[in-house]
């Protein structure tokens, strides 16, 4: 498969502010998309990436928190309950780390990287980390949180 010279773009990007548009219909592109986060998350050793990092502007996010990969388009929170406060980074604010109160668990609905709905329930790191990345997909930093001590 030919590279789509994706990189991850870095705080004061415009981009990284925008939101995103829903994917219409998925095709043999945002599968190769996806395919490409996947690799360069896994490149830098990240646990999430969504699409907006790579300067695109439809719902895709790519996340391993270390239970499998999870390709995912139009991702949308519908259940969210319990709270927990974590240390996070990101790839797109290098050496900045935030303590951030999020959701303990979460249910996750999106399609998959063949337009096929799923349900996912997540809780803990894998629940932080799907917070994280919805946030990029509205335009929403680490930065941008409440800095817990």
């Amino acid at each position: 498969m030919k590279e789509t010279g994706l990189r991850i773009k870095k705080v004061g990007e415009p981009v990284l502010r925008n939101g995103v548009k829903q994917v219409k219909q998925v095709t043999d592109y945002h599968r190769k998309v996806l395919s490409e986060m996947a690799r360069l998350m896994y490149e830098v050793a990240g646990v999430g990436l969504a699409s907006v990092q790579v300067g695109l502007d439809e719902a895709m996010i790519t996340v391993d928190a270390g239970s499998g990969l999870y390709k995912l388009i139009n991702p949308k929170i519908v259940k969210q309950s319990g709270s927990q406060a974590s240390e996070e980074g990101c790839l797109s604010v290098p050496g900045e780390s935030r303590k951030i109160k999020r959701a303990k668990s979460v249910v996750v609905e999106a399609l998959d990287e063949n337009g096929k709905p799923v349900k996912i329930e997540a809780e803990g790191l894998l629940a932080n980390v799907f917070q994280h990345e919805l946030d990029h997909l509205n335009g929403k930093l680490i930065i941008d949180h409440e800095h817990l001590s």
